[in-house]
């Protein structure tokens, strides 16, 4: 008998998980409000937070990844690029996306701590561009984050 022994060795570990805690979650399908692309920067996450409220969104697709939307922009690869382009085609997909939020935030570390508006500004109506060539069907918006708020860009 042939035993794929990488298989027997993940399913064992399957067998043996540890419920860490409860937590009914819905298993109901939806619609997502909107695809954000923000900043995994953590000082950014509560202010996302309340801009999630603010527009009143019930659900969202989140993609967080290092720079919000900087590699739609500047990607520092081809991949990277193309790895967003992909979670948004699959929010839409998945989700019936009805808007894609590009953002980016004041003193990036993915821009060497970058303090002018000015040129994130300019960095997301590039990101924009790229996003509505894919996604044509769409709305896109961009906005920019600081320590004191939220902007339409």
């Amino acid at each position: 008998m042939f035993v794929n022994c990488s298989f027997t060795a993940f399913f064992d570990k399957v067998l043996y998980m540890q419920k860490i805690f409860s937590y009914e979650s819905s298993k109901d399908h939806y619609i997502a409000d909107a695809c954000i692309v923000w900043c995994f920067d953590d000082r950014f996450s509560k202010l996302l937070d309340e801009y999630i409220k603010q527009q009143k969104f019930a659900h969202v697709d989140l993609v967080k990844v290092a720079g919000g939307a900087k590699d739609l922009a500047s990607p520092e690869s081809d991949s990277a690029g193309a790895y967003l382009l992909d979670q948004i085609a699959k929010s839409i997909k998945l989700h019936h996306t009805k808007e894609i939020i590009l953002t980016m935030h004041s003193e990036c570390g993915a821009y060497g701590g970058n303090t002018d508006s000015g040129y994130y500004s300019s960095e997301l109506e590039k990101a924009k561009s790229v996003v509505q060539k894919h996604f044509s069907d769409i709305a896109v918006k961009c906005v920019f984050a600081d320590f004191g708020g939220v902007f339409d860009v």
